[in-house]
């Protein structure tokens, strides 16, 4: 197992309608990637909180972070550490300041992906302190940009594989130095930007079998977006 101190923060389990993972399936395959543990980001909904207190309970040595990705006006948003759920197809810099009101952190997934990101005008105006720059269903160029905005920011960059099935869990991750005891320390980390993205991005092939499974996911559900 590496020393590093690692965390996928952006996990989707069986309470978001495009996952059919376990608590207990994403915990066991952290386990095999010498991760730490992870953050749920579930969409739109906090329905795995009590879950998540459970697994905590019983897995005390991992670091398990609540937390949303939440449907804004300009694109998806991260939410973590917040106890409810934040208002959902808001505006984004609305839901930011919401999600701060209540003790919790924003942070801007994958903002250059053609779906879903916020796009590069949102996140060189909101007021946050990360971006994730490495996010595992995206690809190395929308990656690269996203870093390049933190870095002109000088935000904090986050790492998390968007994992909604077993293969995807733990293919970008978050480093932290020095290392969180806590969800709350996490929270701290990101504030401090004592953070780092690692991991791989989508290549060619992935981002044609994303870009097929979630054309099936939609028409499953109506097209109805996220």
């Amino acid at each position: 197992m590496t020393a590093e101190f690692r965390l996928d923060l952006h996990v989707h389990s069986d309470r978001s309608p495009d996952s059919r993972l376990s608590l207990d399936a994403i915990a066991a395959r952290v386990r095999t990637l010498g991760l730490n543990g992870f953050a749920l980001t579930d969409h739109n909904t906090i329905d795995g909180f009590p879950g998540l207190r459970d697994l905590q309970s019983r897995h005390p040595d991992l670091v398990v972070v609540p937390g949303v990705e939440v449907s804004t006006h300009e694109g998806h948003l991260l939410a973590y550490g917040v106890a409810s759920l934040p208002p959902i197809r808001r505006p984004l810099e609305e839901t930011v300041r919401w999600i701060r009101d209540h003790g919790g952190e924003a942070v801007l997934p994958h903002p250059f992906r053609f779906f879903h990101g916020v796009g590069e005008r949102a996140s060189q105006r909101v007021d946050i302190r990360a971006i994730e720059t490495l996010n595992g269903q995206t690809s190395a160029h929308a990656n690269r940009a996203a870093a390049a905005v933190a870095a002109r920011r000088r935000l904090a960059g986050t790492g998390g594989s968007d994992g909604h099935t077993l293969a995807g869990v733990g293919r970008a991750y978050t480093t932290f130095d020095p290392v969180p005891a806590s969800a709350e320390d996490v929270l701290e980390s990101i504030r401090r930007a004592t953070t780092r993205a690692d991991g791989a991005s989508l290549g060619v092939g992935g981002r044609l079998r994303w870009l097929l499974r979630n054309a099936a996911l939609r028409s499953a559900r109506g097209f109805r977006a996220i």
